[in-house]
């Protein structure tokens, strides 16, 4: 493993151990070469998955963003950050075991949705806002309505 301090090639593990119920394995490296110490988690992935873009663009699935967003969406709420970690592994678990290699972007998002709502509803509304696009605040109100979520309005989003 390269050092993202000083670029060595190699790296030393001084510790490694289960994580994220068992999904991962959290490796502590020390290099050699500048002496800095950094982890590393190393995950079973069953395929690549290739996500098709709405504009017809295709590109590898990046576990790291949608981390990014559900972060985002879940940011100043009161959720334990074992709870995401969950979902995220069991989002990315049902697309790696659903037997395609290339999914629409819809079918991620539409997982996430369905995730956040059984977290958080806040952090529901915050992604459908970005995910569904909405331009104006008739949009919030009409979604709300919809998904009979009036009382998250009086919250913070």
């Amino acid at each position: 493993m390269r050092c993202p301090f000083c670029g060595h090639m190699e790296s030393q593990v001084k510790d490694s151990r289960p994580s994220e119920d068992g999904a991962a394995i959290r490796r502590r490296r020390a290099c050699p070469e500048c002496g800095g110490r950094f982890t590393t988690f190393e995950r079973v992935q069953l395929r690549e998955l290739t996500i098709l873009k709405r504009s017809g663009r295709r590109s590898p699935f990046d576990r790291e963003k949608l981390v990014r967003s559900i972060s985002l969406a879940t940011q100043k709420r009161q959720v334990d950050a074992e709870r995401i970690d969950r979902m995220i592994n069991g989002i990315v678990r049902q697309l790696e075991s659903m037997g395609e290699t290339e999914l629409p972007s819809s079918t991620v998002g539409e997982m996430v949705m369905k995730a956040l709502k059984a977290l958080d509803d806040v952090a529901y509304v915050r992604y459908a806002s970005v995910y569904r696009d909405f331009k104006e605040t008739s949009d919030f109100a009409k979604f709300l309505g919809e998904e009979g979520l009036s009382d998250v309005a009086d919250e913070e989003l």
